[in-house]
């Protein structure tokens, strides 16, 4: 069983999950704050050839390693896509929350693709909860989330992230 360590009725942290949000009320106090970060992940060349397959994007610049070395960013590049889908594992490894029945992903806004995301690189997510609001029978939260590369200085990816949660 995972050590919990109580910071108040609103929020706690667990050793296995990282900060655990508690309802309506956890989520509101957290709002405008930093909630953590993922750990990192190494970009594998397998995973996007995966990735490309399934969604059909095999432009070069992903599945074309050594035509991707003569390239513009010197190897192949990770689907921002890919990027984004990486979202909701790396968040429930920073934060859960409790409190509600449903949990949904309702969608991104804001998404940016600042800088490239090479093959062999690590990233990791930090995650900001940027606002909340009460819904009728549950609350919708904005995950603010940067993707941070290894040794770069820009961000390979910045998207806000809308979860909403019913009873």
């Amino acid at each position: 069983m995972a050590e919990t360590t109580s910071t108040d009725a609103a929020t706690s942290t667990d050793a296995a999950t990282g900060v655990v949000l508690h309802g309506l009320e956890g989520l509101q106090e957290r709002v405008g704050q930093d909630i953590g970060t993922s750990g990192w992940r190494t970009v594998e060349q397998e995973q996007i050839d995966l990735f490309a397959k399934l969604t059909g994007d095999e432009q070069w610049i992903h599945t074309d390693p050594a035509r991707a070395a003569a390239g513009p960013f010197g190897a192949t590049v990770q689907h921002g896509f890919l990027t984004l889908g990486l979202a909701t594992g790396l968040l429930w490894e920073v934060c859960t929350v409790d409190g509600f029945g449903v949990i949904l992903n309702y969608g991104l806004d804001k998404v940016r693709f600042p800088a490239p995301l090479r093959v062999g690189s690590r990233i990791r997510m930090h995650v900001a909860l940027a606002d909340v609001k009460a819904l009728e029978g549950g609350a919708e939260a904005v995950y603010r989330l940067t993707y941070e590369v290894e040794g770069e200085p820009k961000p390979c990816c910045v998207a806000d992230l809308v979860f909403r949660y019913y009873a």
